[in-house]
Formats: structure tokens, C-alpha cells, sequence
């Protein structure tokens, strides 16, 4: 049975008032004197604009209203060249402003975590019905009577919570949950809120899109970088199934996979293969935007003078199903992994993910039109000394080429700009991992402008402190044989 990758989406969340909150700016400010001090100030001094955010060039390709390519035509630095007349919705999804996605913040909430004071309720509670996504249900959350400003800011000082912010007011908190488990205090809650909140948005997205209702869903597999549990169980989730709950996928079970930068590729492999065991019918792949990669580069940014380009959480989210004789088709007998056993050098894992699938099916490098690979976007990632990845990736896999004798040597920087593509994607760690390419390449298959594309990843067991060892995975996607005849 083939099974196709059906539909997609992807959407942006810009929450530049969060950016105090990722991992290194809070260690960083309260390394520096706490809030209110010299750092924090000079990291909202480079803040961008929402306008700015929705004009930026990568950003208008994740969403689909530019293809990849199209970055090669505008100059550099990306951020002094802003698309003009940019819009905030694209044919994938959107990007979603900050305020509107308290909202969706304090839809999400189960357990009155969130605060948010009766005024900044009533603001975000007459702009949030306008979204076509937010339901009934989501609103009567929105309809409390607030709390007043003096609990919020006690919460904050003697218990723990973290303030929000919005126009440089205070507006709300979260609370931490647990006085003695530090996987239930308010930053790590926040961090998992965000999570689901910006997954279900892109859920709803990705039903819209695929047209089917949510109780058509069969079974969601996350693949956010969060760690839903308690002090017993720390990765324990299912953030999978609390999206879905927040979807009304009623029909659906769920569960989350953990790889590291890897794991898009390995859920929608895990995905494809409950669909063609016969398991399930409907899966969707969700990975929910990460609080902690926020603002992750800021002191390069700082240094060259530029904006906190990290202050978006990225989403994307996609529908795979059996052969529908039109949608892509997942290649399961070209799966490459990094076996245990593998070397952890960088060709050496190409090789694993890359030619050693390929030869098992009698294919060569070139047959490939298109290789996705990390899709870090180099701009946020140069400035910090941390390199262009993809461009680093398609230059191994232009020097395989070479080696194996499809290439001479001479043409390897041809080889990466036919084949590969500028990074475009937010630096949240699981996003970038070659999935923001299926939606552009979804539509380049099914208009039979390409006949295929290989997916591939790689991940960094090491970062967890109990194995040496790298991971990757890759796929293969074809055009549907259907379309050829």
C-alpha cells in the first residue's frame, strides 16, 4: 500500500516579548542584575516590529508566499531588504501577532496557569473572535473576569510566577504549578504551553487545508522539542494529545517521538508506517513552536548591530494517508538511517542517509532533483559564529557526488545550487529539520515540475550527555505514479 504525504502547513508566531524568556537571554539577564537591567534593555532595543517580522524575506518563504529560490535574488543582509506589501497569511498558514496569540495562550490552558488582568482580557477577547480558527470553546476561556494587577504582581514576587508582558506593561503571569518539582515551575510550564498552543494552531491549519473535519483524525505524533511530565516522569507527555484535545480530534490517540533535530523525519517515517501497516488511516505530524530556541543567538545579533532575528516560534504540521492516486508518495523502502554502529563524521553519516539508501533501490545521487536538508536560516546563525549549515550540508553532498564519480570536482558549487537551497527556516532546533521544503516541494510534485526529493536530518545525541552518538534519518518523496500516466 503507498502512502502519501496529503497536505501540510506551517505557521509563525511573533513573540517578541518572550524573547527575555528563551534559555540563553534569561540566563544571561540574571547573570546581568535581573530584570530591568543593562542586557534586557539592549536586547528590546533590537526587537523587531511585527511589520518587519511579516516582511522578512525567509519568513515569507516558510509560510509559502516565496519559494526558496527566490532568495538568491535578494540581497544581503535579508533583513535591510524587507518584501514590500508582505502579507501575514500564505498559502501554507500564517504569522500571527503577539497579541493575538495570548488568546490563543489562554485557550490552551487547562489549569488556570495563565493570568492576565480583566483590561488586557477584554483587549484580546474583542480581536481573538475575528481569527476563523478560535472556536466556541476556545472563547469562553477568554471570558473570565481577569485578575486584578496587585495578585498578579504578589505571584511574581513571592510564588514564583513570571510576569507577561505586552507594550512594555505588565498584563498577566504565569504561575508556576508545584512549590518543590521543577518540572512543574512556571518557566518550563510556559515553555510547554507555548508548545501546544502554536501546535494547535497549525493543526487547525493543516484540517482546513486537507479539508477533513477533526474528528476524521486517526492519531497525532508530535515532534516538539518539549518535555510534558512531572518530577517522576520529565519527557513523559503526550503533547500530542493535548493538541489534539484542543483540536476536538475526539477520534485520535497520540504520542510524542523524541530525536533531537532529527525528529520531524523520524515521526513522519513512524507515520507513514502505521498508515501503510493498515493501523491507521488519517496521522498528523505536529511540531509545536520552542520558547527555549528563542532569541538563542542574540548576542551575535547585538554585536553586529541587527535585530533579535529569533523572536518567532515556528510550527508546521502535515496529513499523511493512503494513496489518494495524486499526493506525493513516501518511499519507505528508501529510508536511510545513522545505525549505532556508524562513524559520527559528517560524510560518513551522508553516506548513511544519502547513498546508502539510494543505492538499495538502484539509484545515484543526480537522480535526486532536490536534496532538503537543515534549513537553518544563515542569518541568524552566522553572526553568532555557528556557521551556514545548509550550505555546509550540500557541500558534503556535492563532495559525495565527486567521490562516487557523477560529478567532477569542478562542479560541486553547481551541484549545491541545483540541488540544494538558501536556509530559510527559524532556528527552533526540530523545525528546521528539511520539512519547511514539503510544502513548496507538495506543490512542485503534484504540478509535475520535479519527480522527486530527498528529506534529511541529523541530530545531536551527545546535547543529552548518555551517548557519544549522532542520529539522522532520510526520505524519499516521489511524485504519485498516477500523475505520470
Amino acid at each position: 500500500m503507498a502512502v502519501v504525504v496529503k497536505e501540510c502547513a506551517y505557521a509563525l508566531v511573533h513573540v517578541p516579548n518572550f524573547v527575555r524568556y528563551g534559555s540563553k537571554p534569561i540566563r544571561d539577564i540574571a547573570i546581568d542584575g535581573g530584570p530591568g537591567g543593562g542586557l534586557e534593555q539592549r536586547i528590546y532595543s533590537r526587537i523587531r516590529s511585527f511589520e518587519e517580522a511579516v516582511a522578512y524575506p525567509p519568513n515569507q518563504v516558510f509560510i509559502g508566499n516565496m519559494h526558496p529560490d527566490q532568495l538568491h535574488d535578494v540581497p544581503q543582509p535579508w533583513y535591510r531588504h524587507l518584501v514590500a506589501d508582505a502579507k501575514k497569511d500564505g498559502p501554507f498558514g500564517e504569522i500571527m501577532p503577539e497579541e493575538q496569540f495570548y488568546g490563543w495562550l489562554k485557550a490552551a490552558d487547562d489549569f488556570n496557569l495563565v493570568w492576565l488582568t480583566a483590561g488586557f482580557l477584554e483587549r484580546i477577547g474583542q480581536s481573538a473572535p475575528k481569527h476563523p480558527l478560535l472556536g466556541e470553546e476556545d472563547l469562553k476561556k477568554l471570558s473570565g473576569p481577569g485578575v486584578e494587577i496587585a495578585k498578579i504582581t504578589e505571584a511574581v514576587a513571592k510564588e514564583g510566577a513570571l510576569p507577561l508582558y505586552s507594550e512594555g506593561q505588565i498584563v498577566g503571569c504565569i504561575r508556576r504549578d508545584h512549590d518543590t518539582d521543577d518540572t512543574l515551575k512556571a518557566h518550563v510550564l510556559m515553555e510547554n504551553l507555548m508548545t501546544k498552543a502554536s501546535g494547535a494552531l497549525v493543526v487547525r491549519h493543516l484540517l482546513k487545508r486537507a479539508d477533513i473535519s477533526a474528528d476524521q483524525v486517526d492519531f497525532l505524533v508530535s515532534c516538539s522539542e518539549d518535555a510534558v511530565g512531572d518530577r517522576y516522569n520529565r519527557g513523559g507527555g503526550s503533547l500530542s494529545k493535548a493538541i489534539g484535545e484542543m483540536c476536538r480530534c475526539v477520534n485520535a490517540s497520540g504520542h510524542d517521538v523524541k530525536a533531537f533535530c532529527a525528529a520531524p523525519i523520524h515521526a513522519i517515517v513512524a507515520a507513514a508506517s502505521h498508515v501503510e501497516a493498515g493501523v491507521y488511516d488519517r496521522v498528523v505530524v505536529v511540531g509545536g513552536g520552542c520558547l527555549a530556541k528563542i532569541g538563542m543567538k542574540y548576542a551575535g545579533h547585538l554585536k553586529n548591530d541587527m535585530p533579535i532575528l529569533e523572536d518567532v516560534l515556528g510550527t508546521i504540521a502535515f496529513l499523511i494517508t493512503k494513496d489518494d492516486g495524486k499526493s506525493p508518495i513516501v518511499r519507505l523502502d528508501c529510508v536511510g538511517k545513522h545505525n549505532i554502529g556508524a562513524s559520527s563524521n559528517q560524510q560518513d553519516i551522508m553516506t548513511s542517509l544519502i547513498v546508502k539508501p539510494l543505492d538499495k533501490i538502484g539509484m545515484r545521487m543526480l537522480d535526486i532533483e532536490r536534496y532538503a536538508t537543515e534549513m537553518h536560516n544563515p542569518e541568524v546563525t552566522l553572526p553568532a559564529g555557528s556557521g551556514n549549515t545548509p550550505l555546509q550540508n550540500y557541500k558534503i553532498m556535492g563532495a559525495l557526488a565527486a567521490i562516487r564519480k557523477e560529478i567532477p570536482r569542478t562542479d560541486i558549487d553547481a551541484f549545491v545550487r541545483l540541488r540544494g537551497m538558501p536556509g530559510f527556516s527559524p532556528t527552533q532546533g526540530h523545525v528546521p529539520a528539511a520539512v519547511p521544503f514539503l510544502g513548496h516541494a507538495l506543490g512542485e510534485l503534484k504540478a509535475g515540475r520535479m519527480r522527486n526529493t530527498m528529506f534529511v536530518a541529523k541530530g545531536s545525541l551527545f546535547l543529552g550527555r548518555m551517548s557519544q552518538l549522532s542520529d539522522g534519518l532520510s526520505f524519499l518523496l516521489e511524485a504519485n505514479p498516477a500523475l505520470r500516466r
